[in-house]
């Protein structure tokens, strides 16, 4: 009974000493991560472990450091890896202080793990985000915003802004073996007085604007109605010009009709002229002869001579 017993206590302690060398064994690298091999007594391993389970030796350590992309944040909201208040003042050119909540994912370098290994002592991919990347993150996103005045990072240069910062802290991460994807800013504020004051140049601002607009609009309109005025004044003047043609063709047309008129009439009163002889002439005399005879009253004498008669008689004899 004793041996029985005995001999499931050492079986039972068999299990857990075999289940405690397994745990202590084996290690999980989830999807997206890659974990660096500490070896006691042979320092980093070159070979990196990818996703999946692996056995390893007890006197290995592992850190574990994202390869996908993560998203982190600094916000005043409890969100994502931010459950309190992260967000953080920031200067500006001008003297004045911005509050910004700060969005970003980033990832390790997966052919540089081994060296951020070393860098940061064996820490974590997380425990470098808490530890180096956000504080990171605020120092250097103070050292853009200082290049701004407050008036343009709430004006029109907000998204140059957003842009500069983006691509200072990728390069700023880079020799860290840490990857920058995206950087956004979901919030900038400032006090109630800077407020007003950006207020009140915006609305100058916008004011000058739609003076400037205006003005261009009366502009484009002048130019407009000069153009309509110059079209209209050259097609009166086309149109003066092709009248002034069409009177002098006609005076010319008219003139040549004349002409040729006046040289029809000479060319037939010359024919005329010329088919005029001395027996034309007098047979013409004789065709419009109506047969009276002219009367002939002389101052001495009493005696009217009808040249009728005289012809009879002639006629008689």
């Amino acid at each position: 009974m004793k041996k029985g017993l005995l001999g499931g206590i050492g079986l039972a302690v068999v299990i857990i000493a075999g289940l405690i060398c397994v745990a202590k064994c084996s290690v999980r690298v989830p999807a997206g991560y890659i974990a660096v091999e500490y070896k006691m007594n042979g320092g980093i391993s070159k070979n990196v472990l990818t996703q999946g389970w692996h056995v390893i030796s007890p006197t290995v350590k592992t850190s574990l450091y994202s390869v996908g992309i993560e998203q982190s944040y600094l916000t005043s909201e409890d969100k994502g890896d931010s459950p309190k208040d992260e967000s953080f003042k920031t200067p500006t050119a001008d003297g004045k202080s911005l509050q910004v909540d700060l969005e970003f994912s980033y990832k390790f370098d997966q052919n540089r793990v081994t060296d951020v290994f070393t860098q940061f002592k064996g820490q974590s991919g997380e425990s470098v985000k808490n530890t180096f990347i956000k504080p990171k993150m605020k120092a250097w996103t103070q050292e853009v915003t200082a290049k701004y005045p407050v008036t343009d990072v709430f004006g029109d240069k907000r998204q140059e802004l957003n842009e500069a910062l983006d691509e200072y802290l990728k390069q700023k991460f880079e020799p860290y073996g840490i990857i920058i994807d995206t950087v956004n800013f979901t919030s900038i504020s400032t006090d109630d007085e800077t407020q007003a004051a950006i207020q009140k140049k915006v609305n100058a601002q916008q004011e000058l604007e739609l003076a400037n607009i205006e003005a261009k609009t009366a502009k484009v309109q002048a130019d407009k109605d000069k153009e309509v005025a110059l079209i209209a004044a050259e097609q009166e003047k086309e149109k003066a010009s092709i009248q002034a043609e069409q009177a002098k063709i006609d005076a010319e047309g008219k003139a040549e009709a004349i002409k040729i008129k006046a040289e029809a009439e000479a060319e037939a009163n010359r024919k005329i002229a010329e088919s005029l002889t001395p027996e034309l002439i007098e047979k013409q005399k004789i065709d419009k002869w109506n047969g009276e005879v002219p009367k002939i009253q002389g101052s001495n004498t009493s005696t009217i001579v009808d040249t009728r008669d005289m012809t009879a008689d002639e006629n008689a004899k």
